[in-house]
């Protein structure tokens, strides 16, 4: 039985592909309540009806042309230079922020940065004035940059 059903499947489908393409009908109507509806069949309410005519004749699909190239690739450079700069204006708000929380933490003093004094109290000694120097500085400097990076934008 479906060595009879095979040839005739075949032609069925060899004639339903030989066909033209026809053309598709497509109804803008607008309803009372002044909505749009666009449908293959006109609706019987409504108040105004315009009759389009799609075409579906052309076959394939059609390439870029040369300046849809050009303007893609310029669009491109454009949203990966912005990305570029988004990216360094991020790196350098975290390392501000980096920064001001090694200041932040680094305002108790180290086990080597205090001196014993007569009374048997202690006092800070330079090595923690300096490591406080090095944090603010780096702060500083992370601030410059990150304004440098807003700059770029």
């Amino acid at each position: 039985m479906s060595i009879r059903i095979a040839p005739f499947a075949g032609l069925l489908a060899v004639a339903l592909l030989a066909q033209p393409a026809a053309a598709q009908t497509l109804y803008k109507s607008t309803t009372p309540d002044g909505r749009i509806i666009y449908s293959d069949k006109p609706p019987p309410d409504a108040v105004k009806t315009e009759k389009r005519q799609m075409d579906t004749s052309k076959k394939g699909v059609v390439p870029p042309s040369t300046g849809e190239k050009s303007t893609l690739k310029e669009l491109e450079g454009g949203r990966q230079s912005r990305q570029m700069s988004q990216d360094r204006v991020r790196k350098a708000e975290i390392a501000l922020h980096d920064a001001e929380v090694a200041l932040e933490m680094g305002k108790e003093p180290q086990p080597n940065e205090r001196i014993g004094t007569v009374k048997g109290a202690s006092r800070l000694n330079e090595a923690y004035f300096e490591r406080q120097k090095k944090l603010e500085e780096a702060v500083e400097a992370a601030r410059v940059n990150l304004e440098r990076a807003r700059a770029v934008k």
